[in-house]
């Protein structure tokens, strides 16, 4: 007999809310170095079953995941980078530009193995729920999958960085993506010696982090009456 759907504990033990909220803090974008020690298979593959249980859109779930281990391939992707990185550089200047030029900002051949994220915008046919006045919410959805892997593969002491400074059209060049199907994330993957306490770009100087605060309104756009005592809770990121 069908008794309907089942529903899982909703209940998380304190400990459990405490290691979410961890991890979630301590992530961080990685650039290096890179262990050469491989990432094992088990584990990649925990990390890519949370990427494929993110939410999406109609259920559409646009993403496919390309794991990149071939030196070969890497250094195609390493050649778009360099190529974009120049002519971001140019966009900079004076101690800016030096600033910029000082960051390590990719670790695509030093890490053991790199992950592109993709999504393909026509999964789920002409109309998709939920897609009907929001057309790029495939999209925000296969960004969910990289949330996702991120933070496990936090949870699993593995370093992730995203190298975003890339053509799209050389990307699908180096990895044979269909003209059809748009990149979304190449991501160096591996182990790590260790975790920066905050964002490498905040510790050098780059930016740095907006306090909570200053960026909650209530019922409109920048809306506050003085008398939110929420704001009095929203104490700044560890």
């Amino acid at each position: 007999m069908d008794t309907g759907p089942t529903q899982a504990d909703p209940a998380f033990s304190q400990a459990e809310r405490d290691a979410v909220y961890r991890c979630i803090g301590q992530r961080r974008d990685v650039r290096g170095p890179f262990l050469p020690d491989p990432v094992p298979d088990a584990v990649l593959a925990r990390i890519l079953g949370a990427a494929h249980a993110a939410p999406s859109v109609g259920f559409m779930q646009p993403w496919d995941f390309i794991v990149v281990r071939d030196a070969a391939v890497k250094r195609r992707v390493l050649d778009a980078f360099t190529t974009a990185n120049d002519e971001a550089a140019a966009l900079f200047e004076g101690e800016r530009q030096r600033l910029y030029r000082s960051l390590k900002l990719q670790g695509i051949v030093e890490a053991p193995v790199g992950i592109c994220v993709t999504c393909d915008r026509a999964r789920g046919g002409p109309v998709v729920l939920g897609r009907t006045h929001q057309p790029e919410m495939d999209l925000y959805s296969a960004v969910c999958a990289v949330q996702n892997l991120w933070l496990a593969a936090r949870a699993e002491s593995v370093g992730v960085g995203w190298v975003s400074i890339l053509r799209p059209d050389d990307l699908r060049a180096a990895l044979g993506i269909p003209p059809e199907i748009q990149p979304i994330a190449y991501l160096c993957v591996g182990y790590v010696a260790g975790f920066r306490d905050r964002p490498e770009l905040e510790t050098a100087g780059w930016r740095s982090r907006t306090p909570l605060a200053e960026v909650v309104w209530f019922d409109r756009w920048q809306g506050r009456t003085g008398e939110e005592p929420l704001l009095d809770h929203l104490a700044p990121p560890g």
